[in-house]
C-alpha cells in the first residue's frame, strides 16, 4: 500500500499562519515533512513554526506578500537553502471578496482578489517548477473552493479567481504529467476558519448568494478535515490522481 507519510520531504505551505494552512503545515510536519511556513502574518507564521518545533518537527517561516515576486523568490530560495529540495507545494493562501455582484464590484476588490487568489499561486508554482523538474517530480495542491465549481458561493471576484485556479490545476496536470509532477486541488465547503467576507448588508450580491448558500450547505467543516484531504492529494497514496478538484464539503457539490 502506498504511503501517506512525508519523511524527509520538503513542503511549502502558503497561508500557514492560521486556518486550513496552519492545520496543513502541522499535519505535514507530523507526517515527517520539513515545512516552509509562508504567510503575510508574521506572528501567526512564527506561532505555527513554534508549534511544529515543539512537537519535534522541522519548520521555518518566510513572511511577506506572496503576490510580489520578491517574496516568491524568497520562499523558494529559503526552501532550497534550508531543506535542499522542494517536493510539495500547497498553494493555500487566499482572501475572500465582499460577495459583490459584478455590477457592484469595484476595481480594487477585483484586482486584489485576483492578485492574491490566482496570480500569487501562479507566480509561486512557476518558481517552484524548475526545482521539482530537476528533482524528478513533485506534487502541487491548490486550495480552490466551492466557488470554483458553481456561481452561487461568493461574489464575482472570488468566483472568477477560484474558477481560474480550477483551470490552472487542470492545465498544469496535463502539461507536466510526463515529468512526474501532479497538480490537484481541494474545493472546501464552509469551513470553520477566521476568513469572513466584508460584505455590505444592503448589497445585491450578498442578498442573493447568502440565501443560496444557506439553502444548500450541510454542516460546517473543520480546518483539519481540509488538511487531511490536502495531505492525501500530495501523498504517494494519490500517485495516480492528477488534475482533480476534490470537493471537501459534506456533499454541497452534489446538491
Amino acid at each position: 500500500m502506498a504511503s501517506v507519510g512525508f519523511e524527509g520531504r520538503s513542503v511549502i505551505v502558503t497561508g500557514a499562519a492560521s486556518g486550513i494552512g496552519r492545520a496543513t503545515a502541522l499535519k505535514f510536519a507530523q507526517a515527517g515533512a520539513k515545512v516552509v511556513v509562508a504567510d503575510l502574518d508574521q506572528v501567526g507564521a512564527e506561532n505555527t513554526v513554534k508549534q511544529i518545533t515543539a512537537e519535534g518537527g522541522s519548520a521555518h517561516a518566510v513572511v511577506g506578500d506572496l503576490s510580489e515576486q520578491q517574496m516568491v523568490d524568497a520562499v523558494v530560495a529559503n526552501a532550497v537553502e534550508v531543506f535542499g529540495r522542494i517536493d510539495v507545494l500547497v498553494n493555500n493562501a487566499g482572501i475572500m471578496d465582499r460577495m459583490s455582484a459584478l455590477g457592484e464590484t469595484q476595481d480594487a476588490e477585483w484586482e486584489r482578489t485576483l492578485r492574491i487568489n490566482l496570480t500569487a499561486p501562479f507566480l509561486l508554482t512557476r518558481a517552484v517548477l524548475p526545482h521539482m523538474l530537476a528533482g524528478g517530480g513533485g506534487s502541487i495542491v491548490f486550495t480552490a473552493s466551492e466557488a470554483g465549481l458553481r456561481g452561487s458561493a461568493a461574489g464575482a471576484a472570488y468566483t472568477a479567481s477560484k474558477h481560474g485556479i480550477v483551470g490552472l490545476v487542470k492545465n498544469l496536470a496535463v502539461m507536466y504529467r510526463a515529468q512526474g509532477i501532479r497538480a490537484n486541488a481541494v474545493a472546501p465547503g464552509p469551513t470553520a476558519t477566521a476568513m469572513r467576507p466584508d460584505a455590505a448588508a444592503d448589497a445585491h450580491g450578498p442578498a442573493v448568494v447568502g440565501g443560496l448558500i444557506n439553502a444548500n450547505i450541510g454542516r460546517l467543516g473543520s480546518a483539519e478535515e481540509q488538511a487531511d484531504a490536502i495531505l492525501y492529494l500530495a501523498s504517494d497514496a494519490a500517485s495516480f490522481v492528477n488534475g482533480v478538484v476534490l470537493p471537501v464539503d459534506d456533499a454541497w457539490a452534489a446538491v
